[in-house]
């Protein structure tokens, strides 16, 4: 079994000392960039042992102008099954698929015969159109933000880029995070979703329902924590990473407790009672980043009802719709804070399937 390597670390030794000199002995002229981006839990860094068992491994991507696409693709291909190593540190460079539903593949060691490698090749263009279904020739709008997954936003800006000579970095940068007025939308967008919920937990365990109480504390622990991702402006996986990702932010030593607390409650009480803690330091955090006035960072009774909240008297999603003066933004603003496509849904398939955005772009338009 050979010593596990994290999948971007393994990705940049294949291309260094197997895969770049290879295209430079057989293809000395031809530009392109290598890169390691897109799906897989190696792109966010997060890649264990157990990640290996699929989809996982030795590989690589390379960009080419579409004419070098057009000219070339087949014979690097042909080239690299012929010489490729049959193993880089110890891993397989050769792929087997396990499974037709989804291309699964897995490394297969072999000693002879022609590699089956994972050196998949593409234009700029055709990947971030087939990975987001945006034509890097247009203008990002703001509604493509709203409707551009975070998890798949989160993977460009983590990927990794080994070697560019065609303009990969420069594309990869427009992505790197939210122009200023569509970031106070979801900020906004987010506390309007806190103020719609936060007496509700409190009203359904008064009248004797823990377990929709939990839940709708949970579903605001999820909001709050999604809401610091946006204050740290960086990009939120998909569940399975979520709480991993949030460890990484600077407000997670604080929270992380409080959220443990609240979610290990068992009465509505002691729900709220760490709730409170958490509303307050959040409210704070905003405070900090001084795009609005200071607003009131205290918990108090909603409408006299024994429910502590955050929202009512700060209205923070207010003061930050304040501050946007973008049209297009402000046009949404008018349509009410619904916020992102995350923040709308979290269907697997809705936030996985590209095909999906120009369906969700209707609901903004």
């Amino acid at each position: 079994m050979p010593k596990f390597i994290q999948g971007l670390e393994l990705s940049r030794l294949f291309f260094v000392e197997a895969v770049k000199p290879i295209l430079d002995a057989d293809f000395p002229s031809l530009k392109y960039a290598a890169a390691l981006t897109g799906h897989g839990s190696e792109i966010l860094g997060f890649d264990t042992e157990m990640s290996t068992d699929h989809y996982w491994g030795a590989r690589l991507m390379i960009f080419l102008a579409e004419k070098d696409l057009a000219e070339f693709q087949n014979e690097i291909n042909e080239v690299l099954k012929q010489k490729l190593p049959y193993k880089i540190h110890g891993h397989s460079t050769n792929f087997v698929l396990i499974s037709k539903e989804d291309n699964s593949l897995i490394p297969l060691e072999i000693e002879s015969g022609l590699v089956n490698h994972r050196v998949q090749m593409f234009t700029i263009r055709d990947f971030f159109r087939d990975y987001l279904n945006f034509d890097i020739n247009q203008t990002i709008e703001p509604i493509d933000w709203l409707t551009f997954p975070e998890q798949k936003l989160r993977t460009i800006r983590a990927g990794a880029i080994y070697h560019d000579e065609i303009g990969l970095r420069e594309t990869v940068q427009r992505f790197d995070y939210y122009p200023q007025d569509v970031w106070f939308y979801l900020l906004a967008s987010g506390w309007n979703r806190i103020g719609q919920e936060e007496h509700l937990m409190g009203r359904a365990g008064m009248v004797g329902d823990e377990i929709g109480s939990a839940l709708i504390a949970s579903r605001l622990v999820r909001d709050l924590m999604r809401l610091c991702f946006l204050m740290e402006k960086e990009f939120a996986p998909y569940p399975k990473w979520f709480g991993t990702a949030f460890s990484h932010l600077k407000c997670a030593e604080y929270l992380t407790p409080i959220f443990k607390q609240v979610l290990s409650a068992q009465t509505w009480q002691d729900r709220e009672k760490h709730l409170v803690k958490a509303y307050e330091f959040v409210a704070e955090m905003h405070n900090q980043l001084q795009i609005t006035e200071p607003l009131t960072a205290k918990a108090d009774d909603f409408f006299g009802r024994p429910f502590k909240v955050i929202h009512l008297h700060g209205n923070f999603a207010a003061a930050i719709c304040r501050k946007i003066s973008d049209s297009q933004v402000k046009s949404l603003i008018e349509k009410e804070l619904i916020g992102s496509i995350d923040q709308i849904s979290d269907n697997t398939d809705i936030l996985s399937k590209p095909h999906w955005r120009p369906v969700l772009r209707k609901i903004y338009e």
